[in-house]
């Protein structure tokens, strides 16, 4: 993880900047009605946090009093600001950007290729980045995905799709399907297998990546081995229609930020009954037949509830799922505190599910 001077990791400096002032959003700027009103009382919940991560809490909950709702109008500066910090590339891992065709009707979608290597085959990630369905790119994702492939000797292709609210649900969703089907079509090109890619997708793009998942299955044209749900985002009923404890979600992304990123997302007012459910995967019906899956979350993370019944619905459906719940960690805790041993050993679970997934002996 990149420092500053003041021994803050880069998500600190966005944070303090404003480019990720998400934990402390004290509500959208909307002119619709909520569903209904969920308001916790405020709760201290330093003694639940893992100890290996009390200092980076300390440090947010520092910040967290001066940072701007998120809203309409915030939002540009905090795109702008999220484009300053991500961390250099590695040199020894190939990174290209392309644009390839969307689907028929649609515009030709961003893709960032890391890691393709002509006259090989070897297994592929398609990625989606997170940022709560309205911030974020794939370029900001580039280290860590070096970092994946070098790891696994894979390709990994991430997709800059469109964001919410200028693009809906419909938008973003037929871009990743655009990049996951080029994927699959060009895997000779990249040095791909076509028979061991997976999905990943961190935050919103762990929800990005299960929409993809799911329309995958249903059109049957491109077969998946894994499912990689990172903390995903699942769920509008959460914080909006559905209340959640006052001690989970109270860091980096709260049930304000979330009503903004899937009323932002779905175009209408989340937790209701007309939400449309090919939009949210936890709204989703038959799960039956999607591809092994591995979630990851931690517990005072606000999507805990939601990935753990995601989970359950899966083993249910007779899906092979794998859940990693981290005691204490909040959400993207394995990023703001990369050099912690407990970020370590959910970044190792994550690969060995990958491992396995594409044949390869597990790491111990």
């Amino acid at each position: 993880m990149t420092t500053t001077c003041s021994g803050l990791t880069r998500r600190d400096v966005l944070m303090a900047s404003g480019a990720l002032a998400l934990g402390a959003a004290a509500g959208p700027v909307w002119t619709a009605t909520p569903t209904v009103a969920i308001a916790a009382p405020p709760v201290d919940v330093s003694a639940l946090v893992h100890p290996e991560l009390r200092a980076q809490f300390a440090e947010f909950k520092k910040m967290s009093g001066s940072f701007p709702p998120l809203s309409d109008a915030t939002l540009p500066e905090m795109r702008r600001g999220m484009g300053k910090w991500a961390e250099p590339p590695l040199a020894d891992v190939p990174v290209e950007e392309r644009t390839i065709p969307g689907l028929a009707g649609q515009p030709d979608v961003k893709v960032v290729i890391v890691n393709a290597r002509s006259g090989t085959t070897r297994p592929a990630i398609l990625h989606t980045h997170g940022g709560g369905y309205i911030l974020g790119d794939a370029r900001g994702m580039v280290r860590p995905l070096q970092e994946t492939a070098k790891a696994l000797d894979c390709v990994c292709v991430s997709v800059d799709y469109r964001l919410a609210p200028e693009t809906r649900w419909q938008g973003s969703t037929t871009d990743n399907y655009a990049g996951l089907k080029w994927l699959h079509e060009h895997a000779r090109d990249l040095g791909a297998d076509r028979a061991r890619i997976a999905v990943m997708g961190e935050s919103a793009g762990g929800g990005h990546a299960a929409l993809l998942a799911l329309m995958a299955r249903d059109r049957g044209e491109v077969p998946l081995v894994l499912q990689v749900l990172v903390y995903p985002m699942l769920d509008d009923r959460t914080g909006t229609s559905r209340a959640v404890p006052a001690h989970i979600g109270s860091l980096m992304w709260n049930p304000a930020a979330n009503r903004y990123g899937w009323q932002s997302f779905l175009g209408m007012e989340p937790g209701g009954s007309s939400v449309p459910s090919q939009a949210v995967p936890a709204r989703v019906a038959d799960l039956a037949g999607l591809p092994p899956s591995w979630i990851g979350v931690g517990s005072i993370d606000l999507f805990v509830e939601e990935d753990i019944e995601y989970a359950r619905r899966l083993v249910v459906a007779g899906v092979r799922t794998e859940l990693e719940v981290v005691p204490g960690a909040f959400h993207g805790f394995d990023m703001d505190a990369a050099g912690s041993s407990v970020a370590a050993q959910f970044r190792s679970a994550k690969l060995n599910a990958l491992r396995r997934a594409f044949g390869m002996s597990a790491v111990v």
